[in-house]
């Protein structure tokens, strides 16, 4: 779904510059793309650029692509991830949206299917290439100069290009980001990250995702050379952002004068007013002592932001066997107080959504699951439709047999049948 100022045919290439896709992310079961983009169709492809002229969404075209309403897209991490319908059938109700994303990278998907295993995906992650070579060799003489610059900027973004490009990400921030909030999916995953405070509070030991460093949040100026830098890495596509990430693990830790300096500096510098998108965002991780810690004038001043902000907690548990198990060094009447908060907050500020991660596995104690439908329904009165919470399956290798999945979407469907929260999966993405 997009509109566009018309295209042009160059040898058997159908050239278009100037789509215009959704101002805002919605949750619908077609595909649609978000922003400005340009687009070129082959016989057996259609591609789609940033304004940058990166690649970034490839669907084919030819009767053996496994769904015409399903794609690939290229991440700035330069990273493919799969768009799959799953057949539509119970895939919202799992995710909270219509497709279910396979990356190409280990996660913790609960899909026994691979598409990147399929000859005709894999094929379509590399065809952009001999796109590159075929321009590089068009005659361009008598082009509108609007399509040259194009065509040009998609030659010099090659496959060493993009690979450079993504370490010249990581190196604008000092770190990469092995995970993002699940309240991303709000927004496809696009984000832009910059780190306010490295490390964790409590690497626990069964986080596959940690860093292993001690919490310490970022100094301003270290920040400020982060979103002078994330600007010129984005440079012309910036106008597709419309939201930000605060790494890594426990930014709300960093407190909010550094967190009020950080998304205000952004906002200016990144020039968010001016996005293509309707409505800036602000996504960030914390621990449950960062949530319960913070003061209320925080979440007031927070609320006062020109972003709508997420706050994921990850309390894992309600459990002291499986706490135990999984080596978070809280405690039950921790989880249980944090979780009170993340009710209140939730109640009281618009522009506030706090939610909440648990694990979902099938080694864990008998008393997880019974704990957690405790909280989640018993100990509320009534359905509450914001403050999702979501389950995070434990393998980082996805699962390995039909039985295994059996179990797990079996655990899932009775905690989400019973809960009076919305619940999902949380299918983990990195950047």
């Amino acid at each position: 779904m997009s509109d566009s100022k018309g295209s042009v045919q160059l040898d058997d290439l159908t050239i278009c510059i100037d789509k215009r896709g959704s101002l805002e992310f919605s949750k619908v079961s077609y595909p649609i793309r978000y922003g400005r983009f340009a687009e070129i169709i082959t016989s057996d492809y259609v591609y789609q650029f940033n304004l940058n002229g990166e690649i970034k969404y490839v669907r084919g075209r030819n009767h053996d692509w496994p769904h015409p309403s399903e794609w690939l897209k290229r991440t700035v991490a330069n990273d493919w991830v799969y768009y799959s319908t799953g057949g539509y059938s119970g895939v919202y109700d799992l995710l909270g949206e219509y497709y279910l994303p396979f990356p190409s990278y280990p996660s913790n998907t609960i899909a026994l299917y691979n598409p990147f295993e399929e000859a005709v995906v894999m094929q379509a992650c590399v065809s952009w290439r001999e796109l590159i070579i075929k321009i590089r060799g068009l005659s361009v003489e008598g082009v509108d100069p609007g399509i040259r610059r194009f065509l040009r900027r998609v030659a010099e973004h090659d496959e060493a290009s993009l690979e450079d490009r993504s370490q010249g990400l990581h190196e604008s921030i000092g770190d990469r980001l092995p995970v993002l909030p699940p309240d991303t999916r709000h927004v496809d995953y696009e984000v832009i990250p910059i780190v306010v405070a490295d490390g964790c509070r409590h690497n626990c030991s069964f986080c596959r995702v940690k860093s292993g460093r001690d919490f310490r949040p970022r100094a301003p100026e270290n920040i400020l050379g982060q979103i002078e830098r994330l600007k010129a890495f984005y440079a012309g596509d910036l106008t597709n952002y419309n939201a930000l990430f605060f790494g890594q693990h426990d930014a709300l830790g960093a407190g909010f004068e550094l967190i009020d300096f950080a998304a205000r500096r952004a906002y200016e510098t990144l020039e968010l007013d001016r996005s293509y998108l309707k409505g800036a965002r602000l996504f960030l991780f914390s621990s449950a002592e960062s949530l319960i810690q913070s003061k209320e004038s925080f979440f007031e001043s927070l609320n006062c932001l020109p972003f709508s902000t997420y706050i994921n907690v990850g309390l894992e548990s309600v459990d002291p066997d499986t706490l135990a198990i999984l080596g978070k060094p809280i405690s039950v009447d921790y989880v249980t107080e944090a979780f009170a908060r993340m009710l209140a907050l939730n109640k009281k500020y618009e522009k506030i959504e706090v939610t909440a991660n648990f694990v979902l596995g099938d080694t864990l104690p008998p008393g997880h699951v019974p704990a957690l439908i405790e909280l989640i329904r018993y100990s509320l009165n009534h359905y509450y439709g914001k403050g999702a919470i979501y389950l995070s399956p434990l393998s980082h290798e996805g699962v390995h047999d039909h039985g295994e999945r059996r179990m797990l979407m079996k655990r899932f469907n009775e905690i989400k049948s019973l809960s009076r929260l919305p619940t999902f999966l949380y299918l983990i993405q990195r950047l």
